[in-house]
């Protein structure tokens, strides 16, 4: 991949944990655009849907999400997707009580039977493609209809592929939290979902103008799956402490989390699960990497699916990052 819009950040600016062997992180070169995409976005919930306090998404000091995991977004849609990043944060919390800090999807825990609506599932269950909206529609539809409208107004295609695959991410992601998991190799797969490789997807197709081949579309998803499991397991250490207090609050006994499930198949603590789960991470980013590098000059695949698992990379590389210095994860933070 030609780097055009990021530049490469100084290691000695930045901890990995150890996580990341040797490879660099690289931030978009205009990170202002995404800081005013996600304010914007903070503002329009506060004034159409309700206000929002001790809030911090994907904003971070001195790395921001998108900044950092898409850093070769295409310009015009920077601001966009950050926008549209911090809509999706808005609305997994839509329900969320001021006590737990758990999120919508987390609430879909296995021992959720009573078949009520959750946010999320409400604002993309139907009609996530229709920007129609009437006097009756909810303020979080009217939202996402505008986010689809600017989409549209960009890359029309493009934008229809990402809000198909940010639907489909949604009721696939409300089933994986229904099943009690045992293993690592059991949780994985449906971790895999759960951590967002849809709604990444779209993200990474969108932001970068990238389109798959419809005929390489199965093999884009088998080849990210690496990319994919190092960022959910990443996304489970660095959220374990949060998740298990807000688990505590809710009165759960059980922890969709990585964490929580090594603990109980290896039947070790706390800080012996962290390490393994580590010791997980720096394996799929290694195979990854390795993955990454003999498809970069495979000329039996695409241009379009290579550039993708490159971006997949330094997704992984950027969340690593992100989630070491994001106030989000904080135990005391808010959303």
């Amino acid at each position: 991949m030609e780097y055009i819009y990021s530049e490469e950040v100084d290691p000695e600016l930045y901890e990995t944990k150890g996580l990341v062997n040797r490879l660099k992180l690289r931030m978009h070169k205009d990170s202002v655009k995404e800081i005013r995409g996600a304010l914007r976005a903070q503002k329009d919930w506060s004034k159409h849907v309700h206000q929002i306090d001790n809030y911090h998404g994907g904003l971070g000091d001195p790395y921001s999400f998108i900044s950092v995991t898409v850093p070769e977004c295409l310009p015009d849609r920077l601001e966009l997707i950050s926008y549209a990043n911090e809509f999706l944060i808005h609305v997994s919390y839509l329900h969320t009580s001021a006590n737990t800090g758990l999120d919508d999807m987390e609430k879909l825990d296995l021992r959720d039977t009573n078949g009520s609506p959750h946010g999320i599932l409400e604002i993309f269950s139907h009609d996530a493609l229709s920007r129609e909206i009437g006097p009756g529609t909810r303020p979080e539809k009217r939202i996402q209809a505008q986010i689809l409208s600017e989409m549209i107004a960009i890359d029309r295609p493009r934008a229809m592929v990402t809000m198909k695959a940010w639907a489909k991410f949604v009721q696939l992601a409300a089933e994986t939290r229904k099943s009690d998991f045992r293993t690592l190799e059991a949780y994985l797969p449906s971790r895999i979902i759960d951590a967002g490789e849809l709604i990444w997807y779209g993200t990474l197709t969108f932001g970068m103008g990238i389109t798959i081949p419809e005929h390489e579309k199965c093999l884009c998803m088998d080849l990210a799956k690496p990319g994919y499991a190092a960022l959910g397991l990443a996304n489970d250490l660095f959220s374990w402490e949060k998740e298990r207090i807000a688990a505590e609050k809710m009165g759960q006994n059980y922890v969709f989390n990585a964490i929580w499930v090594i603990m109980q198949e290896k039947a070790v603590d706390e800080s012996e699960a962290k390490e393994i789960c580590s010791d997980e991470i720096r394996r799929y980013m290694v195979e990854f990497t390795q993955m990454v590098e003999i498809t970069k000059n495979d000329q039996n695949i695409s241009k379009e699916l290579r550039k993708y698992l490159e971006a997949v990379l330094l997704s992984c590389i950027g969340n690593i990052v992100w989630s070491i210095y994001c106030p989000r994860y904080r135990v005391l933070s808010g959303y």
